[in-house]
C-alpha cells in the first residue's frame, strides 16, 4: 500500500546560514558540518566521493537530503545507514544526532578509501559514529550490527533490490527511510510484486522530483 505526503513549500539552502535556518542546529552542530564540507571538497580530488557537479550545491544535494530524514523517525534512537559511500544520509544523521542523547548510528560501506574518508570525517568532527567495512548482505556484517529502530540508504539500488539487501537488518517494527527519484512510485509497485511492506512516499525537501520511502511493517518476501 502507498500513502502519500506532502511538505510546505521547499526552501532553498545555499550556504551554512540557509542550514543552520532551516534545521535549527547549534553552532556546534554547524561548524562539524562546515569541516565535513572541507574534508569532501579535499577528498574529492582523489577518491569519487559524489557526482563531480554536485560538488557547487553540497548543502543541498547532501546535506539536506540527508538531514531531512531524521525528522521523519522522532524517537528512533539506534540508526543504520547501508552503503553509506561519502556518509549520505548516515554521517549527515550522526553529526545532527549529537544533539539527540541517547541516538547512536552505524554506517556500513564496502568500499575501503570511502570508510577511511569516513573515518576522517568522523575523527576530525568528533563525531561518534559506528563504521563498519563491509557487505551489506554478509553474515559477518549482520551480526556486527545487531538490531536497529532505522535503516537508511541513499542512491544504492531500486527498492525492490534495495529491500532484499535492506531484509536481514528489517522487521515489523523497523523504519526504513530511502529517498528516491521521480521513479519511486514505479519502484514501490514493483517492489510490493515481491515484498510485503506498507510504503508512505513523502516529499524531498531537496529534490522536487525526488520522494523518499517511508517503509513500515516489513514482513519479508510474499509467499508462493
Amino acid at each position: 500500500m502507498v500513502d502519500k505526503r506532502t511538505h510546505a513549500a521547499a526552501p532553498v539552502i545555499e550556504t551554512a546560514s540557509d542550514f543552520q535556518a532551516t534545521f535549527n542546529v547549534s553552532r556546534e552542530t554547524l561548524d562539524r558540518l562546515i569541516c565535513y564540507e572541507a574534508l569532501l571538497q579535499r577528498w574529492q580530488k582523489a577518491v569519487n566521493l559524489v557526482s563531480p557537479k554536485t560538488l557547487g550545491s553540497v548543502w543541498m544535494r547532501h546535506f539536506a537530503d540527508s538531514a531531512q530524514l531524521l525528522r521523519l523517525a522522532p524517537g528512533r534512537k539506534t540508526w543504520l545507514d547501508i552503503g553509506s559511500g561519502a556518509g549520505f544520509p548516515g554521517l549527515i544523521i550522526a553529526i545532527l544526532a549529537t544533539e539527540q542523547p541517547g541516538v547512536t548510528v552505524q554506517l556500513m560501506e564496502s568500499d575501503t578509501r570511502k570508510c577511511a574518508f569516513l573515518r576522517d570525517v568522523a575523527r576530525q568532527t568528533s563525531t561518534p559514529v559506528e563504521i563498519h567495512n563491509g557487505r551489506v548482505e554478509s553474515a559477518a556484517s549482520q551480526l556486527k550490527v545487531g538490531k536497529v529502530d532505522v535503516v537508511t540508504a541513499r542512491a544504492l539500488a531500486p527498492l525492490g533490490k534495495l529491500l532484499g539487501l535492506a531484509a536481514p537488518y528489517l522487521d515489523t517494527d523497523t523504519l526504513g527511510l530511502f529517498p528516491k527519484g521521480r521513479d519511486a512510485v514505479q519502484e514501490v509497485e514493483t517492489a510490493a510484486q515481491v515484498w510485503r511492506f506498507r510504503c508512505e512516499l513523502v516529499e524531498s525537501l531537496s529534490d522536487h522530483d525526488g520522494r523518499i520511502a517511508v517503509i513500515t511493517d516489513f514482513a519479508g518476501k510474499l509467499e508462493g
